[in-house]
């Protein structure tokens, strides 16, 4: 009898495993559905109520049942078993940076001083009481924790707002570790800090202790920032000083010789009697790691670079140009040596590596238009480039989008002398060896005349002009404009082909001169306006056409009007006039003038 229901058993579960088993003993033993099928066996629920048509509506899948092993927030305030463990994690995190960071209380604590002391709302005298708290908290530990993300910050503010003796006192303490900190990340904007409040004598402290460290500093990315900007604060004493440890290494070693006032390098190599083969090979193995590291947007390496071309040889200057050429001349040009170093680069450059400094401005174009140094690059790019496509293309279609706006810029106005003066070697001082590819090839005026006006900048110029003439003639710079468009450029570059266009714009500047006086004294007319009254009187000298126009549109029988005052300039301008047939337009409307001595006839020389 015992072994019989064993059998069953047994029997029972072999029929488990018969798959599409329809026996009563099979389904009783098999597991039951999370959903059973059998509607009579469901709990009461709003999910199995029918809908109008007589269709169940469909179960709702519920989430997963709760742990109730696991401890729930109650009422009572028990704390579940997640926000346990954050808390468990958070005082591990905050146990291990005890003891990985040495004044980690300390920051902490500075921290909510700092999130105080830097509030716009506070008053001068809390803010004072702040950070001599602070700074009391980090004596004797401020060159420890300077190098940390926090407190760097804090003693940033603490310099700024603190008394000019606490400022000595932290000056003091951070003196034997400044070379350390002007490397770390962080630490640096604290020491540009400290030499931006600095003295004269703590700046010249400061500069004597990066003696022997200049360029390693300048190979570095964090520790050049902090030579630049205490070349930039420096004299002309203190930047040679600085200027000489990149010449050689005797120069390192003995504090004696540069103290010297020779500026340019071949004066110096002649002072002291240095080997010019030994300092080209030091200045190479300083510059070169910078070269490669694209260090490039610091004033100090640009004028390095330009005394190192003073007396490379022809294949050095070569291999320097073909490593500036490209995206890295944008970064220079903003600077005078980096100009410079920029014109060099496109004169002297081939027309591969011109292609490469003109594609690398893509995009800047518009800010260095507005650079008083970058203008001058442009300057040459126009002046030496036979690829007028390429130009227009990259740079005079980016100009157009912005003409309205770069018409009124300062800009550069002698930057076409600046450029004759480079070109004779006497602004860069550059030496004949590194004559390469000097100039294009292509006439001058036939360049001139694709980039101006076979490129459409010319037409949408003159359209501007019109547009904006008051507002240009009004202008310090914009003046100038005016007048060079006016007269159809130099050697009449815009005429014939666009003499319907200047024709229109003449009548634009002649009906803004024929406006009334107006009555408050406060709004000058354009005849009697300081700039806009010598633009038009020179206009009237120089360009006949122009004259005729503003004569028979603004001024013709209404001249008793302006005959005093600036304006009375402008109406002379027509007797002075080198054209007879601008004399002949005005002498019988001004004859009266004349006698009654309001005007007087020019005297003949």
């Amino acid at each position: 009898m015992a072994a019989k229901p064993q059998k069953q058993t047994s029997e029972s579960k072999k029929r488990k495993r018969v798959p599409n088993q329809k026996s009563e003993g099979a389904i009783a033993d098999t597991k039951k559905p999370k959903f059973a099928s059998n509607p009579k066996k469901l709990k009461p629920n709003s999910n199995n109520v029918q809908s109008k048509d007589g269709t169940k509506k469909p179960f709702k899948i519920k989430g997963p049942k709760k742990d109730h092993q696991k401890p729930s927030v109650k009422k009572d305030g028990v704390e579940d078993s997640k926000k346990l463990s954050r808390l468990r994690s958070k005082e591990l995190a905050e146990a291990r940076k005890k003891k990985r960071k040495k004044h980690y209380s300390l920051e902490q604590e500075l921290a909510l001083l700092w999130e105080k002391m830097r509030r716009r709302n506070i008053a001068k005298e809390d803010r004072s009481k702040l950070v001599s708290e602070a700074l009391q908290k980090m004596k004797g530990k401020i060159s420890e924790i300077a190098s940390s993300h926090v407190s760097s910050r804090v003693l940033q503010t603490c310099v700024k707002h603190c008394t000019q003796d606490e400022r000595n006192a932290v000056f003091m303490e951070l003196r034997p570790h400044f070379i350390a900190l002007a490397s770390n990340t962080y630490a640096v904007h604290l020491v540009t800090k400290m030499l931006d409040h600095a003295p004269k004598e703590q700046l010249a402290v400061f500069i004597s202790s990066l003696h022997g460290h200049v360029a390693s500093l300048l190979r570095h990315m964090v520790g050049s920032v902090v030579i630049e900007h205490a070349y930039n604060l420096g004299n002309a004493t203190q930047k040679q000083a600085l200027l000489m440890e990149l010449y050689s290494p005797e120069l390192q070693l003995f504090k004696d010789l540069v103290t010297m006032k020779e500026n340019r390098l071949e004066d110096v190599i002649s002072k002291l009697q240095l080997q010019k083969s030994s300092v080209l090979r030091h200045m190479t193995s300083v510059l070169q790691p910078i070269l490669e590291k694209g260090i490039l947007d610091h004033s100090i390496v640009h004028r390095a670079l330009m005394e190192y071309l003073t007396i490379a040889d022809q294949s050095s200057a070569a291999d320097v140009i073909q490593q500036l050429s490209g995206l890295f001349l944008v970064r220079m040009i903003h600077t005078k040596d980096g100009s410079r170093l920029g014109m060099l680069c496109i004169r002297h450059g081939s027309a591969k590596e011109r292609k490469k400094i003109i594609k690398g401005m893509k995009g800047h174009v518009d800010k260095i238009a507005k650079d008083k140094f970058g203008s001058m690059v442009l300057v040459c790019i126009f002046s030496v480039v036979d690829d007028t496509k390429l130009v227009s293309k990259v740079i005079i279609r980016e100009l157009e989008a912005n003409l309205k706006e770069l018409l009124l810029d300062q800009g550069e106005s002698d930057g076409g002398e600046a450029v004759e003066e480079d070109k004779d070697g006497e602004g860069d001082h550059s030496n004949a060896s590194i004559q390469l590819n000097e100039g294009g090839k292509k006439d001058s005026f036939k360049r001139r005349h694709e980039l101006l006006v076979s490129s459409g900048l010319a037409e949408k110029l003159i359209d501007a002009c019109g547009e904006m003439a008051e507002g240009l003639l009004r202008s310090k710079y914009g003046k100038e404009v005016i007048y060079e468009v006016a007269i159809g450029g130099a050697d009449g570059i815009l005429r014939p082909a666009l003499d319907e266009k200047l024709g229109k714009f003449y009548e634009a500047i002649a009906s803004v001169a024929a406006q009334p006086k107006p009555d408050e004294p406060e709004e000058e007319h354009i005849l009697e306006h300081f700039h806009s009254s010598r633009t038009i009187r020179k206009l009237i000298l120089d360009c006949p056409e122009f004259a005729s126009t503003l004569w028979e549109k603004a001024l013709k029988g209404k001249c008793a009007v302006w005959v005093k005052g600036h304006s009375s300039k402008v109406i002379s301008a027509f007797l002075e006039s080198s054209n007879s047939a601008v004399k002949e337009l005005a002498k019988e409307e001004l004859q009266p003038f004349i006698e009654k001595g309001d005007l007087s006839l020019p005297v003949a020389q």
